[in-house]
């Protein structure tokens, strides 16, 4: 595990977007192909705005770019509240990516049924004998309760599936959504947890620490079985590190 913590948000941003590109580049060279899933909240808003802009847009080959989510509210996609409407706004509409290659949640089903018709997309892009495709990057962020993409505290995900339908109250927002599993996270090539604020702070020293608690803190079910696990906090947030 890589810890960085850093004391300006941009700064956070910046390296986030450094590794975006240079996960980029090894993929597409080694395998023709760059598969990432993206989240949603406000800390990678940072990101997508400096992928976005010069000199960052132009060093990612978004030709063979292939985004996903890894989880994603049950709301239509021009909904404020959608993982890709924030996505979309900030990032894919500024840069040359086909849409083709873009691979949402369809939010607009019912949850059982998006978590269905997601499961068939990932498995097109299958890798070998999985049901999903090895991510060359998954962004993620955590929750102030431990949560991380749709997986709360609580949460059952002793599952064999790819995708998950879950309906869950965060922060007094209560929302049907439909998650990415463990399985899929853990066989990522690079997972990158982004994480800023000081509400944040006690959970995540707990999360870091020794001790397991995974079903109080989902974050910590995140432990790639043949990849990187990369951490970029804030001062806030690290501060009890």
């Amino acid at each position: 595990m890589e810890l960085r913590i850093f004391k300006e948000y941009d700064a956070l941003s910046t390296a986030a977007a450094d590794i975006f590109v240079r996960a980029g580049m090894d993929a597409i060279g080694a395998r023709g192909q760059f598969l990432v899933a993206l989240s949603g909240g406000n800390t990678p808003s940072g990101l997508y705005r400096t992928l976005a802009s010069e000199p960052y847009r132009n060093q990612v080959d978004w030709q063979n770019t292939f985004v996903f989510w890894g989880d994603e509210r049950c709301v239509p996609p021009d909904d404020e509240g959608s993982n890709y409407h924030q996505a979309d706004e900030t990032l894919l509409s500024h840069v040359p990516i086909p849409r083709e290659n873009i691979h949402r949640v369809k939010g607009e089903l019912i949850p059982y049924e998006a978590a269905k018709a997601y499961a068939q997309t990932l498995k097109e892009f299958a890798d070998s004998e999985l049901q999903w495709p090895r991510f060359d990057l998954v962004l993620l962020g955590m929750g102030a309760d431990g949560h991380t993409a749709s997986l709360f505290p609580g949460s059952n995900v002793d599952v064999n599936s790819s995708t998950l339908a879950v309906t869950a109250d965060y922060n007094g927002r209560p929302a049907e959504r439909v998650t990415l599993t463990p399985l899929v996270f853990n066989s990522a090539r690079k997972v990158m947890f982004l994480v800023t604020g000081k509400d944040k702070a006690r959970i995540l020293s707990h999360v870091l620490s020794n001790e397991s608690m995974p079903e109080r803190l989902p974050a910590q079910r995140i432990q790639p079985t043949d990849g990187e696990l990369i951490w970029l906090v804030d001062e806030a947030a690290g501060r009890n590190l």
